[in-house]
């Protein structure tokens, strides 16, 4: 099974309403998804974290390093990638280029061989993950405290029962922001707060003493990624368990990052950690290293599914009757691209998302819908 070409598709929706986390603005929805296709008809599907114009470039110079080969041979492919272009960054784009190729190539050998992913990769330890609604994004033009009291009030009647919202707009504001969604939410449903890296160490230990009685579950970049020390005092101190790690890329980002006892859950993208085939050699860090694995997504229906397979086999951690699944991340802010490009329905049912039973990632494409979202100048 050769690979004959590599396609991509990348995806664009102006959002009526422009929303922000600490450190981005959102202007539109944008997403680049990766077709592989093999001379024996059979396509994979991946998916890459993070800007689509960078993450094509790699991927434009990485396709001759495809064409050709067996896609059978994952391991061999991701390390030639890996090593061609590690002068060019071991971080960032580079992964996330590698992280969609890879996704892509255990997508066609699942259906090779009639398997889902999750099985190819060792089998699951669950068939159903429990999600969290990921919102909370503060509204161009809206009143922060009221337009974000409304979105809460509507991810509670939905029936989550564990919301995270994003901070990062102002010490003053997000301590409000926080009270004022708990006391929304109640004591039966769990809250988790987001900075995306918008405190510094100083605003960010103001922040946990504020909030530290409310029964956060977790508090996600509080600091850059960069700042391992920072994160390390934090985990030493905050009585809050701290999060982070969708931007510390491969295996080698999350041993230094987990060597310097920076965080108490670990978040790896399996778009962006380097793909499925990388973020199962993670498990054996966040084994080692005794911390929960909590993985980050955000993206299309392509992206989700490979969440939920990689969810599917993160082992128990201790394995006993009394561990939880990790919840997988469902985001909530406007996005065509979750449900419409493919035809299957990703509906919550009880709370949890079941993962795809399919060859494969167990999504089917509607190429229709990839044409629609397409950008002009694509």
């Amino acid at each position: 099974m050769k690979i004959t070409d590599i396609r991509l598709h990348p995806l664009t929706y102006l959002l009526e309403h422009a929303f922000e986390s600490a450190s981005m603005s959102f202007q539109s929805r944008e997403h680049l998804l990766v077709e592989i296709i093999c001379d024996n008809g059979l396509i994979g599907w991946g998916e890459c974290l993070g800007n689509r114009v960078v993450n094509a470039a790699y991927l434009e110079v990485m396709t001759p390093h495809l064409i050709g080969k067996s896609a059978f041979d994952i391991e061999p492919i991701w390390l030639n990638l890996y090593n061609t272009f590690r002068d060019q960054g071991q971080r960032g784009a580079v992964i996330n280029a590698i992280s969609g190729i890879d996704i892509a190539l255990w997508d066609v050998v699942g259906k090779f061989h009639n398997k889902p992913v999750s099985e190819l990769l060792g089998g699951q330890f669950r068939s159903e993950i429990p999600v969290y609604a990921t919102g909370g994004f503060r509204k161009v033009g809206f009143d922060r405290l009221s337009s974000l009291s409304e979105e809460v009030r509507e991810y509670k009647k939905q029936g989550f029962d564990a919301v995270k919202i994003k901070i990062g707009f102002g010490v003053a504001l997000d301590i409000e922001s926080i009270k004022q969604t708990r006391e929304q939410l109640g004591p039966d449903v769990e809250l988790m707060i987001d900075a995306n890296h918008g405190y510094d160490i100083i605003d960010a230990k103001r922040v946990i003493d504020a909030v530290k009685d409310l029964d956060i579950k977790w508090f996600e970049e509080p600091v850059v990624p960069e700042a391992y020390t920072q994160y390390r005092e934090l985990r030493q101190t905050s009585p809050i368990p701290i999060a982070g790690g969708e931007t510390w890329h491969s295996r080698w980002g999350y041993h230094e990052a987990l060597k310097q006892n920076t965080v108490d859950i670990i978040q790896p993208d399996v778009c962006g950690v380097g793909g499925l085939s990388e973020a199962r050699k993670i498990l054996t860090l966040v084994d080692v290293y005794g911390v929960r694995c909590v993985p980050h997504v955000w993206g299309t229906a392509v992206a989700i599914a490979a969440g939920l397979h990689f969810h599917a086999i993160i082992p128990p951690n201790p394995p006993s009757f009394g561990t939880d699944s990790p919840r997988l991340e469902f985001d909530q802010t406007h996005n065509p691209f979750r449900t419409s490009i493919v035809e299957e329905d990703i509906v919550v049912k009880d709370g949890k998302l079941a993962v795809p039973s399919k060859p494969g990632l167990g999504i089917t494409i509607d190429r229709e819908k990839l044409a629609r979202y397409a950008p002009i100048s694509a």
